[in-house]
């Protein structure tokens, strides 16, 4: 069943955030209909696990029939997501206006890198470009994985601000307009490193302290190593077997501690460390490949991974458990289905089929 139970969501297919997002709130339980490309197109097969737990419906969203059928899909909706650059929604027909018309209820959401407003609003850009507009690349020093712009930044900041405006709406009976952007969410995640900047305590998060990073160890493998307070920095040295000389908060003794650190973690394997540290509060961690992580005792007494490595659905709930995941379905697999929920008599769908505004799979 899942908390979102009841709530459907209409998707216009994307990349990236928006799929992330629509996936967190299918596996939350929402029925989420997915409107593909009449091509079949997929961006790539690693992408599909973002498409999970849908059905889809290919449409041609250029001709008026296929325009009608997204605004009476939107009319029977909840929420309506859609990842297209600030503009193009409205020359489709299927902008926020259009579909509010149809169901004042609807909450519109709108994923975008730069927001729907701004000198670069009709810009491209990827997640390394919010990142650094952002201040947050400057920062992180390097260049991550893109999980915190397009993923903890876009696509997660899309399910919040859609629960939170239907929760709104529960009062209101009002929906409204949600706008998503990468770069507003990038800053907001900044909030607590902004105040760190100024006292140069960011500089614990940026591999510079010694114990705040990665070590490698003698077969070439790493540890991580996050012993911030004092028990816990305590405990990493007491296991280590090593001295500390000088105030370990000041940067000026960082360079010398993290050699020492470095060459103590130089002396065994990764794995030997991990069973060294494992049970205690150094916070100390191998860093692990996703395979094997996806066989660490942990992670599998949490299932947190599930077949061909497919992450699991998170949060938990305790009462209202959602159902495990479908697998993403081929674009267009369910169109007939959704057309005859929209109310379609049989003709009418087999006349949008042979105009090629709809397609079945």
């Amino acid at each position: 069943m899942g908390p979102l139970s009841g709530v459907k969501v209409v998707e216009l297919a994307g990349i990236g955030p928006a799929p992330f997002g629509c996936m967190v709130l299918a596996e939350m339980g929402a029925e989420v209909i997915r409107v593909d490309r009449m091509d079949g197109r997929t961006y790539a097969q690693w992408h599909r696990v973002l498409d999970r737990g849908r059905r889809s419906i290919a449409l041609d969203l250029k001709h008026p029939n296929g325009r009608e059928v997204a605004l009476r899909l939107a009319e029977n909706a909840d929420v309506m997501v859609e990842g297209f650059r600030p503009g193009v929604a409205e020359r489709l027909g299927i902008g926020p206006q259009d579909c509010r018309e149809r169901n004042p209820g609807l909450i519109y959401a709108r994923m975008t890198g730069w927001g729907q407003t701004g000198p670069l609003a009709h810009t491209s850009g990827h997640d390394i470009n919010y990142l650094a507009l952002s201040g947050a690349l400057h920062a992180i020093g390097h260049q991550p994985l893109n999980l915190l712009g397009d993923f903890g930044a876009g696509g997660m900041l899309l399910a919040n601000g859609i629960l939170a405006a239907l929760l709104e709406r529960h009062r209101s009976g009002v929906g409204q307009v949600v706008d998503v952007s990468i770069v507003d969410g990038v800053v907001s995640l900044l909030a607590m490193h902004v105040g760190m900047l100024q006292s140069e305590q960011w500089r614990m998060f940026t591999g510079q302290a010694p114990f705040y990073g990665l070590y490698e160890c003698a077969d070439g493998g790493r540890v991580a190593v996050g012993a911030l307070e004092e028990p816990f920095f305590q405990a990493l040295v007491d296991q280590l077997g090593i001295g500390v000389a000088g105030d370990r908060w000041d940067p000026v003794t960082w360079p010398a501690l993290k050699e020492q650190l470095a060459q103590r973690f130089a002396t065994r394997t990764r794995d030997e460390w991990a069973q060294l540290f494992e049970g205690t509060d150094a916070c100390v961690t191998p860093v692990l490949s996703v395979s094997e992580a996806a066989n660490h005792p942990h992670l599998v007494f949490r299932r947190n991974y599930g077949e061909d490595f497919v992450p699991a659905a998170a949060p938990r709930f305790a009462r209202t458990v959602a159902d495990p995941p479908t697998r993403a379905p081929e674009p267009g697999a369910d169109t007939i289905q959704v057309l005859v929920q929209c109310g379609m008599s049989r003709s009418e769908i087999e006349a949008l089929l042979s105009a090629g505004v709809a397609r079945s799979s």
